[in-house]
């Protein structure tokens, strides 16, 4: 453990330089964007295409990938949906993972958490079906409220919430060596994740407006900013996600993030 605390010091570094403001690296000004979208927003200033290193996240919704076209486009980072709840587990998330790998993308595990399953047997689940080989970046916990589900509409207590994903990414950062990193919306961080888990990476959804305005007092290492992006080589809409900090903290933190345990 003491191992992954002095590989997570770069990033943590990065992260404890930055404000919220130099976040976007450089003053207002037009800038292209990166990737194409079919239904692109308006972020004033403050525009993710600011930002420097930018990634995807996909799912067996995506179809076929060609992942070399991906890399090719300028993508940095896949983080590839893995497994949800105690008993499913992405039907392409072996092909998609082995592919970014060979593609030379750096990538990343992501498990839907399920309200109706306890933590424990969640991670169960996640560790049977990820090998460590397949965890190059940290693996990610998605914590999302899902009104639409068919079997469980389920909203813990917010003290419920974070003990559960508490305990589930102790489970993950024991078994892979790596303290996971959290994804969420808007509304569950607002119903259940303010002022807590400090010492977590952030990875947060704000498709319209800035995270600073969104997400009080809240340090991200990434930002998903839409998902009705484009990319070469996959079908149809994709999420895009850009990496808070520049080019060079980018490959400091994947080289420290990524070495063997």
């Amino acid at each position: 453990m003491r191992r992954f605390f002095l590989a997570l010091l770069p990033f943590v570094t990065i992260l404890s330089a930055c404000t919220s403001t130099d976040y976007d690296l450089v003053q207002t000004a037009s800038i292209s964007p990166r990737f194409q979208d079919t239904d692109p927003q308006d972020f004033g200033g403050r525009t993710p295409h600011h930002h420097k290193v930018h990634g995807v996240d996909v799912s067996k919704w995506n179809g076929d990938i060609n992942w070399a076209r991906v890399k090719s486009s300028g993508v940095s980072f896949a983080f590839i949906k893995a497994t949800e709840g105690k008993d499913r587990v992405d039907t392409r998330f072996h092909e998609y993972w082995q592919q970014a790998r060979a593609a030379g993308i750096p990538y990343a595990p992501y498990h839907f958490y399920y309200f109706c399953s306890s933590a424990d047997a969640q991670a169960d689940w996640f560790i049977a079906n990820v090998p460590k080989s397949a965890v190059y970046l940290p693996p990610v916990l998605d914590v999302e409220w899902n009104g639409e589900s068919k079997t469980c509409r389920y909203r813990p207590a917010p003290e419920t919430v974070r003990a559960e994903m508490k305990r589930f990414m102790d489970r993950m950062e024991a078994h892979y060596g790596k303290r996971p990193i959290i994804y969420t919306s808007v509304d569950f961080h607002r119903d259940n994740l303010v002022d807590h888990f400090k010492d977590y990476h952030f990875w947060v959804r704000s498709v319209a407006k800035h995270p600073g305005e969104i997400y009080v007092e809240r340090r991200w290492a990434f930002w998903q900013y839409t998902s009705t992006g484009v990319i070469p080589g996959i079908q149809g809409s994709t999420d895009i996600n850009a990496f808070a900090g520049s080019a060079k903290n980018w490959q400091k933190w994947v080289a420290a993030v990524s070495r063997p345990k």
